[in-house]
């Protein structure tokens, strides 16, 4: 079967490692039919608004997508395209495994820890007040007339919405995640015991969800706690399932456990369509180097042959990986030294991945 996929370079190093997860996905002998979509920071500020329904409407058609990361201005200019991605596309939960493969230096050796964390609530929803707008201040009102709280005129607000519906769907993904990965349980991450009434909504949630699966453990931690236990008993976490930003935090930690951001896929799943993307960013000071790590997009090119089925041309494809970095043919961000002359480009990586799936 021929796997229709939309293809989506980015930015920065994006177009490396995508064109490096692509070569990698070909090798494994599953035939794609990719739909290029070059959507990016450039490429938006040009085009506007119809690029991104462009590629919205191909990743709708075909439902699956492999994405590069692509560059959001700090602070300023438009709202980040992967928010937009995961909204127009409802993609409600994002997964990002956590696995350590032998030949990478770190104090943690053996941590595998997934965080599934919820896309489209909480204060990602991105529904913000600057200080000085009409809203913010009819906001401070409703707040001191209903709460006695006086928000500074100098503050900006956020909203943090958080439903039990959105909740449960995600937790039902971590779930059903963890029975399909043969995982042992499910860790609910969230701070209720201060925000009672949306952390609290999302743990109890997760709750209700959890009763259906007497299969999988759970448990729930305040995320404080899980961050310290990721930095010092690892072995201790398995399936992370947190808000938004809790598993933006967390994902980045667990990441740092097994090599860093070079080595966290994630995937960006819906009831109808997914995106899988490297969680780094852009990396554009790094861009046209050929220096940059292509096994975060790789990896994510592994989860994206288990969501449609290629189990074999997963396992073979990650065993690729797994003996590269065995062989310590990595890039310098997984060397004891960044200025290692050892260190492999991002097109020798690729070779050497490919290499392993040949017969």
């Amino acid at each position: 079967m021929t796997h229709r996929v939309t293809l989506i370079p980015g930015d920065g190093i994006g177009p490396e490692v995508c064109a490096a997860a692509r070569r990698a996905l070909e090798a494994t002998g599953v035939p794609f039919e990719w739909d290029l979509q070059d959507i990016g920071a450039e490429s938006y500020a040009r085009e506007g608004p119809p690029l991104l329904e462009r590629t919205i409407a191909s990743v709708r058609e075909r439902g699956l997508a492999l994405k590069g990361p692509t560059a959001t201005p700090a602070g300023k200019g438009f709202r980040s395209l992967n928010i937009a991605l995961r909204n127009e596309l409802d993609l409600y939960a994002g997964i990002r495994p956590s696995k350590h493969y032998p030949g990478v230096r770190t104090p943690f050796p053996g941590a595998d820890v997934v965080v599934v964390r919820m896309n489209l609530e909480d204060l990602y929803a991105g529904i913000e007040f600057a200080p000085d707008e009409d809203a913010a201040q009819t906001l401070r009102e409703l707040v001191r007339e209903t709460r006695g709280v006086e928000i500074s005129p100098a503050a900006g607000i956020s909203l943090k919405p958080l439903s039990g519906p959105a909740s449960a769907r995600v937790a039902l993904r971590a779930f059903e995640y963890a029975r399909a990965n043969e995982r042992r349980k499910v860790t609910a991450v969230h701070k209720a015991t201060v925000m009672r009434h949306t952390d609290g909504v999302f743990l109890a949630a997760c709750r209700e969800v959890a009763a259906g699966f007497p299969d999988i453990e759970f448990d729930d931690r305040l995320v404080d706690n899980v961050c310290h236990q990721l930095v010092s008993h690892p072995e201790e976490c398995d399936v992370l399932l947190a808000p938004i930003m809790y598993g933006d935090i967390l994902s980045d930690v667990a990441a740092g456990l097994v090599g860093g951001l070079g080595m966290a896929p994630g995937a960006n799943v819906g009831d109808d369509a997914a995106v899988f993307e490297a969680v780094h960013g852009s990396a554009p000071r790094r861009a046209g180097q050929n220096r940059a790590n292509p096994f975060a997009l790789m990896l994510s090119g592994v989860l994206l042959l288990r969501h449609v089925g290629e189990e074999d041309a997963a396992a073979r494809l990650e065993a690729a990986i797994a003996a590269v970095i065995a062989d310590d043919r990595v890039t310098y961000d997984l060397k004891a030294s960044r200025d290692d002359p050892t260190a492999a480009s991002t097109s020798e990586v690729t070779d050497a991945v490919i290499a392993g799936l040949s017969p």
